[in-house]
């Protein structure tokens, strides 16, 4: 009589495992996203619309690549997601501000939009866990996703800074606390890893947009008075030096398989 064994097999993500390091680079990265649309749009002058044109043709190209290739890359991954940073940066300002939408009314219609790309993801493929980010079908809807909560970051912190009376570095804090009380849930709790892991990424992009916003406006507003270009050089440096000193490798899918 033949025993069923229990085994594991596994394929690798083509994201990386989320670790602190993830998020430092995270952190960093929408920073960037913020100084650098800022940069292109005010600082260059090249308006929110033709800026959103630019991050996006780079965005898709750099997508089309990340697809094609067949392993976890990761200068090419982080490629992707300041891409995203930068292109949901100049779309929430196009759309709050060029198109009057405000920053309260497109902070809730992107939200929608995250919850909806996430819930169809779900729906079509049973999980939105990164670990199953191994074709390029899950990749779209991974991407997608992740466009949606940049821009719905951007949009999330100019609401909490301006409208609110937080300033930026109340918002700050306050984004802050809110990233560690998902961290509690995270070491003290067994709520799902995957709905802790989407909860911190959109939190941590306004957390980046506000920190950003601290560093480029005029100091009588609460800034630093750093010039948008000369910030986006820095922290594209400090994302380049994250890359190659902090260990990244691919998430893994775990799943389990009987055999005799």
């Amino acid at each position: 009589m033949k025993t069923l064994v229990d085994t594991q097999t596994y394929a690798l993500s083509k994201v990386p495992e989320v670790t602190l390091g993830f998020w430092v680079i995270k952190i960093f990265a929408t920073t960037l996203g913020e100084v650098g649309g800022n940069a292109v749009t005010m600082q260059l002058g090249f308006g929110y619309l033709i800026g959103s044109v630019i991050f996006a043709t780079v965005l898709v190209i750099l997508v089309v690549a990340q697809i094609m290739t067949k392993r976890f890359q990761p200068f090419l991954y982080w490629a992707v997601i300041v891409a995203t940073t930068l292109t949901g940066t100049t779309l929430a300002d196009f759309f709050d501000r060029s198109l009057g939408i405000g920053y309260l009314g497109g902070s809730l219609s992107l939200f929608s939009l995250v919850m909806a790309t996430i819930g169809v993801w779900y729906w079509t493929l049973g999980s939105v866990s990164v670990q199953t980010v191994i074709s390029p079908k899950v990749e779209a809807f991974y991407w997608i996703a992740i466009l949606f909560s940049q821009t719905l970051g951007t949009a999330l912190g100019d609401w909490m800074a301006d409208d609110t009376g937080l300033g930026y570095n109340g918002s700050a804090l306050v984004i802050a606390f809110a990233l560690a009380v998902v961290a509690g849930f995270y070491f003290l709790t067994g709520v799902s890893r995957t709905l802790l892991f989407w909860a911190a990424f959109i939190l941590t992009r306004p957390l980046g947009a506000t920190i950003a916003n601290s560093f480029d406006k005029p100091v009588a507003q609460g800034g630093l008075a750093v010039g948008d270009l000369k910030a986006s050089a820095v922290l594209g440096v400090l994302i380049v030096i994250s890359i190659f000193l902090i260990p990244q490798r691919p998430a893994r899918d775990i799943r389990n398989t009987v055999s005799p």
